[in-house]
């Protein structure tokens, strides 16, 4: 059975096991290597992508439940949003292994589309589902406030 989808606008189509998750069709079929595999239970963030404008996990989303959708992954993200946080990503030095990153960016966009004059607090609760190994989290929080703060002026 042919599973269709768009990937970061580009229409694509899968004969996958429809149970196989959207990760391993994103790495593996599509050769979109910046999403990551990190836990394989969706508790660690770093194969956040978006799913029709929802940030979600791609490690435990089956192929057959995105037939139709519109799924953006890092290599795609866009926007008025997607540009300030990778801005002050770099700004900031965020990164130190990189290896959680994506899921990260993806993370910070998907919740300043959703909350442009966020709290403190609110940046904590939103980025607090996304491990970073190397615990940069205060240059994560930093950012994301950073972003905001850009898109507000």
């Amino acid at each position: 059975m042919s599973i269709s989808f768009t990937v970061n606008g580009a229409e694509r189509t899968t004969d996958a096991d429809p149970a196989k998750p959207l990760l391993w069709v994103i790495r593996d079929e599509l050769r979109l290597t910046g999403t990551k595999y990190g836990c394989g239970v969706a508790q660690c963030g770093s194969c956040t992508v978006m799913i029709d404008g929802v940030a979600q996990r791609a490690c435990v989303t089956p192929i057959d439940a995105v037939a139709g959708a519109d799924i953006t992954t890092i290599e795609g993200i866009e926007g008025p949003e997607a540009e300030a946080v990778k801005a002050a990503w770099t700004e900031l030095e965020v990164a130190q292994c990189g290896y959680c990153q994506s899921g990260q960016i993806m993370t910070a966009t998907a919740f300043l589309q959703e909350t442009p004059n966020p709290t403190d607090e609110d940046i904590t609760f939103a980025m607090d589902n996304n491990l970073c190994r190397c615990a940069t989290y205060a240059r994560i929080r930093e950012a994301v406030r950073r972003a905001a703060d850009t898109l507000e002026a």
